[in-house]
């Protein structure tokens, strides 16, 4: 009777922990261990918890009765023949990958599948995900996508002070100010030419004005010319005048 209590009493205590364990880690990964020594199954215990897992064997029966009837209950398809649970405190992939590689090298020891998030992890899956880089790697490469945009947009603001002081340079030089010889050679035209301006409008001003009344002065002794035969004629007529009165005169 008290050997029957003692032994309900251990499967109380097993179905307890099956549960606590479950439910506290990330990942649980059923794997069936037929035909492994004892040496063997040690060096499988320190690899997973090298990756994070924790191996245990508990009889199917057992693990049956503590997933009955909760999100767990999905792994009891896995649960045939001598099986052991890994539980998984960290990355499952490392787990996965850990397994994987004690499998290849001990092929007694089968991975079944396992249950993450409530979803079934089929053989498949596990396999999938000990391909999958560590975590810390992933989480380095994702540190590394966000922060490339930033970095192009502090290295495009920090170029374009340096593009507008290129450019302004460019146009100084352009205009002759960026060369001090440049820029007084350009003075130095400059005064020849207002200089030169200011000579040709000087001997504009000296140059003697046109005098349009020669023309009418040139043009009066003509119209002297005209009037003055006349002047004859008339004399002509007075002599006539002065001849018809001496012959009318008695004698």
């Amino acid at each position: 009777m008290a050997s029957d209590n003692a032994a309900r009493a251990h499967k109380v205590e097993v179905i307890d922990e099956v549960k606590s364990r479950m439910s506290e880690a990330s990942a649980s990964i059923v794997s069936e261990y037929r035909g492994l020594t004892v040496a063997e199954m040690a060096d499988l215990r320190a690899a997973l918890a090298a990756a994070g897992g924790n191996y245990k064997i508990f009889k199917n029966t057992l693990v049956r009765r503590a997933i009955d009837g909760g999100e767990y209950q999905p792994l009891s398809e896995y649960l045939s023949g001598p099986s052991a649970l890994t539980f998984v405190d960290g990355d499952i992939s490392a787990v996965a990958k850990a397994l994987r590689d004690f499998s290849r090298a001990n092929p007694l020891l089968v991975i079944k599948g396992g249950l993450a998030d409530g979803s079934l992890l089929s053989p498949s899956d596990l396999a999938a995900l000990a391909d999958l880089p560590p975590r810390d790697v992933l989480l380095a490469r994702l540190a590394g996508a966000l922060a490339a945009p930033m970095q192009q947009m502090a290295a495009l603001m920090k170029a374009l002070p340096q593009n507008l002081a290129y450019g302004i340079a460019a146009l100084r030089d352009q205009r002759g100010e960026g060369d001090p010889a440049a820029a007084d050679a350009a003075r130095d035209a400059g005064s020849e030419t207002t200089a030169e301006a200011g000579d040709t409008a000087t001997a504009e001003a000296e140059a003697p004005a046109d005098e349009p009344a020669a023309p009418a002065a040139e043009a009066a002794p003509a119209e002297e010319a005209a009037a003055e035969p006349a002047e004859p004629a008339a004399e002509a007529d007075g002599g006539a005048d002065a001849a018809g009165s001496a012959d009318d005169a008695p004698e």
